[in-house]
């Protein structure tokens, strides 16, 4: 307890003696809404987030925070927040494009990978292309192989899917 004020306030101190951003990655973690107090964990936490703001307010360097879970972030951070960057999922082509270039080209493809049918039946970002090549890869090294196939990177997306909590394409059911 109060270990979180004290690396803070070093970050923040140091942050205003150099010239440099600061980045909070998953900015929901510690930028979450308040909440009512029914523990002493809950007043903890609002106690984060109050000094949070008021660091913020009185820090004159750029600051980033990204989120996957904008509405997760406490309202008066937002409110503080003067440009916000909304990152759509990608369309089709984007998609295709993702498939083709998170494969290492070190990686042998098998001629049956088809980048436009992938993109066409899984709907996914470039995070989850990511974990879906991995797996296709990590079941081709089991298996002795060092090329990925159409099959490979289907199964493995299927995976993923299921992980989202997606139901597959029908083409795959």
């Amino acid at each position: 307890v109060g270990e979180t004020e004290k690396r803070l306030q070093q970050i923040f101190d140091e942050a205003s003696r150099a010239p440099c951003a600061l980045l909070f990655d998953e900015a929901d973690a510690l930028f979450s809404k308040r909440t009512e107090v029914k523990s002493s964990n809950d007043r903890y936490a609002n106690l984060e987030v109050n000094y949070l703001l008021q660091r913020l307010e009185e820090f004159d360097g750029v600051t980033f925070l990204t989120t996957n879970l904008p509405g997760s972030l406490d309202e008066a951070f937002i409110r503080r927040i003067p440009f916000q960057i909304a990152f759509p999922e990608p369309d089709k082509d984007l998609t295709q494009q993702l498939w083709r270039h998170l494969i290492p080209q070190e990686v042998e493809l098998d001629p049956s990978v088809n980048f436009a049918l992938l993109a066409k039946h899984f709907e996914m970002t470039g995070g989850h292309i990511k974990n879906v090549v991995l797996r296709a890869a990590l079941k081709a090294m089991r298996e002795g192989r060092e090329h990925l196939t159409q099959k490979d990177l289907i199964h493995a997306a299927l995976v993923e899917y299921a992980k989202l909590g997606r139901l597959p394409p029908q083409e795959f059911r």
